[in-house]
């Protein structure tokens, strides 16, 4: 498991982590494969395959999943707005 706080603020509050599009994922597997943090389960028979099960498990900012996608299923929240929201946070902590 990651990390419980990123620059001081709470894991859970910062919205970062793999968004599938379900459009263009074939179901490769091989963000599964490659992510060590345990962000993805696998459901054989189920229609979504796989799921985000552990979205604050994934590093903040990390994209290395989405680089193995070669169908680009894979995206993120938009890096510039998370990081303006963790020092929003963090001044509401001081």
């Amino acid at each position: 498991m990651s990390e419980s706080t990123f620059m001081g603020v709470p894991r859970e509050k910062i919205d970062w982590s793999p968004r599938i599009d379900y459009d263009k994922c074939n179901y490769c597997m091989e963000c599964v494969k490659f992510c060590p943090h345990d962000v993805y389960e696998v459901r054989e028979n189920e229609e979504k395959k796989l799921i985000v099960k552990n979205p604050n498990n994934c590093v903040v900012f990390c994209r290395a999943c989405g680089k193995t996608c070669g169908v680009d299923a894979i995206s993120f929240p938009n890096k510039a707005e998370v990081t303006n929201k963790i020092k929003q946070l963090r001044m509401e902590m001081e």
